[in-house]
């Protein structure tokens, strides 16, 4: 009837199934942190590569932007570019992580 410590055998199997998740969602994570994800603007005139941790890994800006010197525009294509990548490394963890916990809300995991 008790499992484990003295818990009902359905609770330590669930404490264990929790555990289990616990630990795929954490390799889970590590994974996804090594990706890297292209992020491009201006029809490719500026892309950057971010990773899962969400931090510039590179940056190329297209010769002909440089030319152009609009100070503004070339801001403006780089934070789109950034944000481009960084949105695509959200949706693959998030679509990762729901794929461990079945769709369950698990808070502070995103």
């Amino acid at each position: 009837m008790f499992g484990k410590g003295g818990m009902p055998g359905g609770m330590a199997q669930l404490m264990k199934q929790a555990n289990q998740m616990q630990n795929k969602m954490k390799k889970a994570q590590e994974e996804l942190a090594k990706r890297e994800y292209e992020g491009t603007a201006g029809g490719g005139a500026v892309a950057a590569v971010i990773n899962g941790d969400h931090m510039i890994v590179s940056l190329k800006i297209d010769s002909e932007v440089m030319k152009a010197g609009d100070t503004e525009m070339l801001q403006d294509l780089i934070k789109a570019a950034v944000n481009d990548g960084v949105q695509k490394a959200k949706k693959t963890s998030a679509e990762e992580m729901e794929k461990i916990t079945g769709g369950m809300g698990m808070p502070g995991m995103f």
